[in-house]
């Protein structure tokens, strides 16, 4: 008897054991946070007529910020939400005095990002997946020939999709690398004293190569 129990005991650790380990190990799923670094680039768009011959014209620089989202594994699948808030080194050149895409001499400001994503697992670490939403930036104004950045801003609402891949670390962390494309299309000036434009069309595109590293609760 005492045989059998140690047998069934044993049997039942064996059978356990890798249902334990499925259960502890990436889910996909749940509240997550997440710091991002990667490349900036905002410009004309093909639309965009700026009577100077440089409708190309652009500004790059180093973006970084911090996201949060929550997912929830469907099996093969996994849907979420999330938003970000990101800033950006880029910005006209010191000397060029010329209409930059439009807005004259900027630095690319704080970003606003709320979507969702939705993507397929390739592997029980691996998930491919493409996103979309809403996002609002802001473009500060330059002074005259110089860095100095005055009170005067455009804000810029678009739309913004793009797609990457998520790996699970372990359990807890992830990285992910991803591009994402944004499209401004109206905008507004908040100026120096306070008051505020009517809303008037654009054409900004923006594109971005991101990386995150982040942490799932």
């Amino acid at each position: 008897m005492r045989k059998l129990v140690v047998a069934t005991l044993l049997a039942g650790t064996a059978v356990a054991s890798p249902a334990l380990a499925q259960d502890t190990g990436p889910t996909f799923t749940g509240p997550r946070v997440e710091a991002i670094l990667g490349y900036d680039h905002v410009g004309a768009g093909s639309d965009v007529d700026n009577n100077n011959g440089r409708d190309d014209q652009s500004i790059d620089g180093l973006l970084y910020g911090v996201g949060a989202g929550y997912d929830v594994n469907l099996g093969s699948a996994v849907v979420g939400v999330e938003g970000e808030f990101t800033d950006s080194t880029a910005k006209s050149d010191r000397y060029d005095l010329t209409d930059q895409f439009g807005f004259g001499r900027v630095s690319q400001g704080r970003d606003l990002y709320v979507g969702a994503r939705a993507g397929i697992l390739a592997s029980p670490n691996t998930l491919v997946y493409v996103k979309g939403g809403y996002t609002n930036t802001k473009l500060n104004v330059l002074a005259g020939d110089s860095d100095e950045t005055t009170d005067t801003a455009f804000k810029l609402d678009g739309w913004r999709i793009g797609g990457g891949v998520e790996r699970a670390i372990n359990q807890n962390t992830f990285a992910k690398v991803e591009y994402r494309y944004s499209k401004y299309d109206s905008a507004h000036i908040d100026y120096m004293d306070g008051a505020t434009s009517s809303e008037f069309d654009i054409d900004t595109d923006r594109h971005q190569v991101v990386a995150s590293v982040g942490w799932r609760f």
